[in-house]
């Protein structure tokens, strides 16, 4: 079979997997995995007509972006920077929105700096609120259920700290907003209780799956950036999927076959390689997607990341020289002619003539093209996606094949990609070893 390049959406991306059929993965499988995705596919339509799934609704909506459009103004004109509070999926996809126009160095111009406590840790949240300006912030809070205990830690912790800024108890609410179920549950009762504005979170969407909703609008609205193109960007990569009238013209199906086809062929694990700052966080968003909608029943592979160039310097010698278990997708934001020169003379050195008149993203293309070559010589199974213009619409078209992907993925295993019993059992036993000690 021939495996060409399958286009996504107009500012979405391309991918090719020439580099995966035949060798470490084996070609029958390829071939029975896609005649699979037929069945998938289809039933996926079905269930997108019916409105049986919100994934696929949510890109036409635009029902729900005039109040947070009215919210995102108000915190933006009130403070200077806004935390997100938050863990896993209901942060990952908006961190990767923010690291579209935020460096660590600033953001937006005119815009309040979006920054994210995802991880409950005593000496980071204890910092964060030291040196942070309090007064001039406002606090993004957000849980599917209103009972993940990270999150509802961190926004008493929050709580305290402003009343000891000197903020009265009927006042902290305007201090932060609240997204989360339409029940009442501990964060919402905690909202209403200090009289915080409070958004609801669809309770069919789970929060990995939820980055084109008011979890990702009302952050991209913060940062000025349209959540219509977001939305519009995932709507044409979801529509080119699910009108394709082969598995080879869906993006999606096919990268779900080469995935499950590389785990029948023995490779057990799965390495997202980007080559750029701003695809750090949507790795991480990925990953988290992939390993938690599939790994189950002893199924799924293990999903890893890297960011090129610098993880060249950390993991290819593995990669290359390593165990033969891994398939990898190298992602390029086709950077050639972007960035700064190197200028002529300060390179006038013979050995450094390669360098001279370059632009920096001359020289990441270069070695995203390198790594991907390198990795095929080695006989390691490399899909490649190309970028071509990365903005918010783009990036909805990237966080739709990958919920596409997954969600194909998963029908492709048995297992249901909406779920995660096995982490359950780690939040009853933290709640009861908390309860034990206080005890």
């Amino acid at each position: 079979m021939s495996f060409l390049q399958t286009d996504a959406a107009a500012r979405g991306f391309t991918q090719s997997i020439e580099d995966c059929a035949g060798g470490a993965v084996n070609g029958s499988a390829l071939d029975r995995r896609l005649t699979e995705t037929r069945a998938i596919v289809a039933r996926l339509a079905d269930q997108t007509r019916t409105g049986a799934l919100p994934h696929f609704t949510i890109p036409y909506r635009i029902d729900d972006l005039d109040r947070q459009t009215e919210i995102a103004t108000r915190v933006a004109a009130d403070c200077n920077q806004v935390v997100f509070l938050g863990t896993g999926g209901s942060s990952l996809g908006p961190q990767a929105i923010a690291q579209l126009v935020q460096t660590p160095f600033g953001g937006p111009a005119g815009r309040p700096r979006l920054g994210f406590l995802d991880n409950l840790d005593a000496i980071s949240l204890a910092a964060s609120l030291d040196t942070g300006d309090i007064a001039n912030t406002h606090f993004l809070v957000a849980s599917k259920s209103g009972s993940t205990a990270e999150t509802i830690t961190q926004l008493l912790v929050v709580i305290d700290a402003l009343e000891q800024a000197g903020f009265r108890r009927d006042s902290i609410g305007r201090r932060f907003t609240v997204i989360t179920e339409p029940r009442s549950n501990l964060l919402r009762n905690l909202a209403e209780r200090f009289g915080a504005t409070v958004i609801d979170h669809d309770p069919d969407l789970g929060g990995r799956y939820a980055v084109l909703s008011v979890i990702g609008a009302l952050p991209a609205l913060i940062l000025g950036l349209d959540p219509r193109a977001l939305r519009r960007g995932a709507a044409r990569t979801f529509e080119q999927n699910i009108n394709a009238a082969d598995p080879m013209l869906a993006p999606a199906a096919v990268g779900a076959a080469v995935s499950i086809a590389a785990a029948d062929s023995g490779l057990p694990q799965t390495v997202f390689f980007g080559f750029g700052d701003r695809l750090e966080r949507l790795a991480a968003w990925w990953r988290q997607l992939w390993a938690e909608s599939l790994g189950k029943h002893g199924k799924g592979t293990t999903p890893i990341t890297a960011i090129g160039p610098v993880d060249q310097h950390s993991q290819l010698q593995l990669y290359l020289d390593g165990p033969a278990d891994k398939l990898f997708t190298v992602v390029d934001l086709a950077t050639k002619g972007q960035g700064g020169v190197v200028r002529a003379d300060l390179a006038d050195d013979p050995s450094l003539a390669f360098l001279a008149g370059r632009h920096i993203g001359d020289v990441v293309a270069a070695q995203a093209r390198a790594t991907a070559d390198t990795l095929v010589k080695f006989g390691r199974p490399v899909r490649r996606l190309t970028i071509p213009h990365f903005d918010v619409e783009a990036l909805g078209s990237l966080f739709m094949h990958f919920t596409l992907e997954t969600i194909v993925a998963a029908a492709l295993l048995n297992v249901d990609p909406f779920d995660q019993p096995a982490v359950e059992d780690g939040k009853i036993l933290t709640r009861q070893y908390l309860m034990q000690d206080k005890a």
